[in-house]
């Protein structure tokens, strides 16, 4: 692989990259560095990636074990929350934007509490748009295993939220 397919094929996933990074680091500066370690690995053996179907599975894949080790290196510190994306929203009334600021603010602490696999799952399924092959090869599970990890985390994302704005109270 040349430096221009290398450019459009692999330089082109950078912000993919991050986000899923980002997501599972909760820092800017170390999903950086991962993201950019990531693609010196992927430079060294750029004249392999041709083998590969995917280049982009591949870096998700190694992005994903970067980021794992990187967590385990430091499992008993904290991660500060307060450096997440802020939400982009329109003009809307400030009530609204206070309430679609705490309902994201819900979803990414549900979100947070997933199992390691099914917090990946969401993210690239629901966040980065990825199809449920790719997923199934980043973390080396069945197409139907992917599909049950994504139903259970979405149930769970839905249950909090369902409870949270009918404030406990159930229906009978």
């Amino acid at each position: 692989m040349e430096i221009k397919e290398f450019k459009i094929e692999v330089l082109s996933t950078k912000n993919k990259l991050f986000r899923f990074a980002f997501r599972l680091l909760r820092n800017h500066e170390e999903a950086e560095d991962t993201v950019q370690d990531v693609f010196l690995k992927l430079w060294d053996i750029r004249h392999k990636l041709d083998q590969y179907n995917s280049v982009e599975a591949l870096a998700m894949t190694m992005i994903k074990n970067k980021c794992f080790d990187k967590l385990k290196a430091k499992r008993n510190q904290n991660v500060d929350i307060d450096q997440q994306a802020p939400i982009r929203s329109g003009v809307t009334a400030p009530d609204r934007k206070t309430e679609l600021r705490d309902t994201s603010n819900l979803i990414q602490r549900v979100i947070d509490r997933l199992p390691e696999q099914q917090k990946m799952i969401i993210q690239m399924r629901d966040i980065e748009g990825m199809e449920f092959e790719e997923i199934a090869k980043v973390v080396q599970l069945s197409i139907n295993n992917v599909r049950v990890n994504l139903s259970r985390a979405r149930k769970k994302v839905r249950d909090v939220l369902t409870n949270t704005h009918n404030y406990g109270l159930t229906k009978n």
